[in-house]
């Protein structure tokens, strides 16, 4: 039976792994070299300090996708946001994998004092779209050829959804 647990830097060469087919082939992320498993054992620790960072493991024990939260934006009064995404090993999208893990991840923050989440997608991603609309995120806008990759212009689609709705005034995240 699949397993949702919080990620370690032991996981950071299959994130990775999982990660680099998406920078190197498609526009979904806008960076452009694989991070190193360094840079992504790195990645996790500093986002399990002030976020979340999950993995997904198969039957067998094996990392086949990630979710996790950042910053939103480093301004204070963003402080109750964040900003959440999810990779799945390719293969395995529309399996449910994506859904449970962004479901985990959303216990996590609301249990941190997180209010609101927010994602952006690369167009065109159908999936995502889909995947982030059937779990509540609203439309909020697209920035327009926004991002230069693979020798195109591509826009970027932004969706919110509400984590918590707590008493104001808000307590500091955990």
């Amino acid at each position: 039976m699949p397993k949702i647990r919080d990620a370690s830097r032991l996981d950071a060469e299959t994130c990775a792994a999982i990660y680099a087919p998406y920078v190197t082939g498609t526009a979904i992320t806008f960076e452009i070299e694989p991070p190193t498993v360094e840079e992504m054992a790195a990645r996790i620790e500093s986002t399990q300090a002030t976020h979340a960072w999950i993995v997904l493991e198969d039957d067998d024990g094996r990392v086949v996708g990630y979710a996790y939260a950042g910053p939103m934006k480093p301004r204070a009064a963003y402080r109750w946001s964040c900003e959440v995404s999810v990779y799945l090993e390719l293969g395995r999208r529309r399996t449910g994998g994506g859904r449970a893990l962004y479901e985990a991840l959303f216990e996590r923050l609301t249990e941190r004092g997180f209010r609101t989440a927010v994602a952006g997608m690369t167009l065109p991603n159908d999936a995502s779209v889909g995947l982030h609309k059937a779990l509540g995120f609203e439309e909020i806008g697209t920035y327009r050829k926004i991002g230069w990759k693979l020798d195109a212009w591509h826009d970027v689609h932004w969706r919110q959804r509400p984590l918590a709705v707590l008493p104001d005034p808000p307590e500091e995240t955990r």
